[in-house]
């Protein structure tokens, strides 16, 4: 029975709508956007996969500059003058630290830290990243390294480390010759174009001397190490590592013991002396003295330290044997006699006699000797170091003619050596003045060239190189440098003159009886040997010009002036006489007479040259040898100064 009520109805399916133009253009725009992002994905993926994947390997892979160890510098004996030290150190990473100034106070009470240290860290660590070292305390002796490491565990992000330093251990005898490192600043990097390799923390550069000439051998070839960061720059991890290329060696042509014998004999005063050999042209011995401490200079030398070394009166900065130019005073009297010999306007036995001075005009040209030396020829008259010769001599040849010679012979001329601030000197001509100073050359200006004064000037090394020239007859060279990275340097062909052998001779046989000879002006400073005689002429230069009524007063003595005002006291000298080996050019600054105190100091340079750091007595004059016997006896035995670094206060 059916219930009644409602009844079922069937609903019908509405007829499906057609496909409308607007889901058309619809589905055609998606289709062209996944089109195009398939071709670029391709694209990516296959044409510039591999561009993508150089960038990204490059995003993750950093190159790191690994600094080169400094060629060394060693004398011509090969004992070291200038080498690399372990620098024990002490280096904190901020990230590791937490509280940079509580471990720093920690680590004030294991070694100590001075005030500017401390500042120092501070604002490098606070300017460089998180998790890259910085050093607070360096330089540091094995006694506090020790205590750095035995507290390690106590000072968080602390760590002691080792590197290298530059250690000069002559210090003072060799600071003008080779100078001396430091770090880098921003002319330094202005003159290399910021090379990346002076970028590097810690990294020095030569300042002066050989270390700067060099700086391209001695520096070496950086290596590089590739390392994987992460995005923020950290290490994660070493992949590969091209080693750097050490520095080439430099074997100097000094030798050390003369060096430190020649500034230990030149101690208190303001001097220079150069030593060469005759036939080579090598530099034995290039001593400026007083000296300075290049340690001081390799971290950055105080305000304090350099206001007092360029206060000083006697420039210890300066290197006194290339850049210091003198008026040569009589040690140019052989030039000028060279000079007339060559042009027959002098013969060797011509005599000029002396009775004081010369007139010229209204003015007297005064000779040293007042009374006068009477008849001179050339022999004597170098011998004697006779004024009034020489003024005769210089009117017959001429200025122009006496600054041809005088180039000749090394003087006025440029030595190129891998040395810092060399001087070229001065030999004046007439063209000179004019061009210089606007007016014409004079007798008067001739007469004072003719006794190595005036506008005449030569640098000590000048004066070596001339005195060698005129002990062989040969155009001899200076040379500095013996070897490079273990090749020998070139030597320079000496060829002759061009003057005539007795014009030569009479200078030579001159300048032995200046010597050696009664008479002669250095005779008080002869080597009392004579298979090693010296020959050799003392020079005095004024620096101020004495007046006429200074003259009548009778004030002539240097002790009565101050230091500055007093005459520098020159002597050149070759040795043995007969032979020549070495040639000496030595300058004490307002030292007074040639003879008196520059001949002693040159006398004991040139012996210690040849004979080694103890001549024999018979060597000395009898007067000293009593004296130098006991001073032997007495001095306990010589040692060599130990090599080892400062250490910490």
């Amino acid at each position: 029975m059916k219930r009644p009520g409602k009844t079922r109805q069937t609903r019908e399916a509405p007829p499906r709508a057609a496909v409308s133009r607007r889901a058309v253009v619809l589905f055609g725009v998606q289709a062209l956007a996944m089109g195009g992002l398939a071709w670029r994905m391709r694209r990516l993926q296959i044409d510039e996969g591999e561009l993508f994947r150089t960038l990204a390997e490059e995003n993750r892979i950093s190159v790191r500059l690994i600094p080169p160890a400094r060629g060394e510098i060693f004398d011509i004996q090969g004992r070291p003058l200038a080498v690399n030290r372990q620098n024990y150190r002490v280096v904190m990473v901020r990230e590791q630290a937490g509280d940079v100034e509580r471990v720093l106070d920690r680590l004030g009470l294991v070694i100590p830290i001075s005030d500017a240290e401390r500042e120092r860290a501070l604002r490098d660590l606070a300017q460089r990243s998180p998790f890259v070292p910085v050093t607070v305390a360096e330089h540091l002796d094995w006694q506090a390294f020790a205590l750095v490491n035995a507290n390690a565990p106590a000072l968080p992000g602390v760590a002691p480390d080792v590197g290298l330093t530059r250690l000069y251990p002559d210090a003072e005898a060799f600071s003008h010759v080779i100078g001396h490192v430091g770090p880098v600043n921003q002319a330094d990097l202005d003159a290399e174009n910021r090379n990346p390799l002076l970028l590097q923390p810690g990294f020095l550069i030569g300042k002066n001397g050989v270390e700067r000439l060099m700086e391209t051998e001695l520096r070496g070839r950086a290596g590089a190490r590739r390392v994987e960061v992460s995005a923020g720059g950290r290490i994660m991890r070493e992949i590969g590592r091209d080693e750097p290329t050490a520095g080439a060696d430099v074997r100097l042509t000094i030798d050390r013991d003369l060096q430190r014998f020649a500034m230990e004999r030149m101690a208190g005063q303001s001097a220079a002396t150069v030593v060469m050999d005759c036939e080579t042209g090598d530099l034995r011995c290039l001593a400026s003295a007083p000296g300075f401490d290049p340690n001081k200079f390799v971290t950055g030398v105080s305000h304090t330290v350099w206001n007092a070394l360029l206060e000083d009166e006697y420039r210890p900065l300066a290197n006194k044997t290339v850049s210091g130019q003198y008026p040569p005073g009589s040690t140019f009297k052989m030039v000028v006699a060279l000079a007339a010999l060559e042009r027959g306007l002098l013969r060797h036995n011509e005599t000029v006699f002396c009775n004081g001075g010369t007139n010229l005009g209204s003015h007297r040209f005064h000779c040293w000797k007042r009374g006068g030396h009477g008849h001179m020829n050339l022999r004597s008259g170098i011998q004697e170091s006779c004024d009034v010769y020489f003024y005769e001599v210089a009117r017959r040849v001429g200025v122009d003619a006496i600054s041809d010679m005088a180039r000749r012979l090394g003087l006025g001329v440029r030595h190129d050596l891998p040395l810092t601030a060399i001087r070229d000197g001065l030999m004046p001509t007439r063209d000179w003045k004019r061009a210089r100073h606007g007016e014409g050359w004079q007798m008067g200006d001739t007469f004072n060239v003719g006794i190595g004064q005036g506008y005449t000037l030569a640098t000590p090394l000048q004066l070596a190189v001339m005195t060698a020239r005129l002990a062989t007859g040969r155009a001899v060279a200076p040379r500095l440098i013996a070897e490079i990275g273990g090749a020998p340097a070139p030597i320079e062909d000496a060829p002759p003159l061009g003057l005539r052998a007795a014009d030569i001779a009479a200078v030579q046989d001159a300048m032995d009886a200046a010597v050696n000879e009664r008479g002669g002006t250095a005779l008080r400073s002869r080597i009392h040997d004579d298979a090693n005689r010296m020959a050799g002429k003392t020079g005095t230069s004024q620096v101020r010009r004495i007046t006429m009524a200074e003259r009548a007063r009778g004030v002539l003595r240097n002790d009565q002036l101050p230091w500055n005002r007093r005459n520098h006291a020159l002597f050149v000298a070759y040795a043995p006489a007969h032979a020549p080996r070495y040639a000496l050019a030595t300058i004490v600054e307002h030292g007074g007479g040639g003879s008196s105190a520059a001949a002693p100091v040159a006398r004991d340079i040139m012996m210690a040259a040849l004979y080694g750091p103890e001549p024999p007595l018979a060597a000395f004059p009898p007067a000293e040898r009593e004296t130098i016997r006991q001073q032997r006896e007495a001095a306990p035995a010589a040692q060599d100064r130990p090599s080892g670094g400062r250490d910490r206060a």
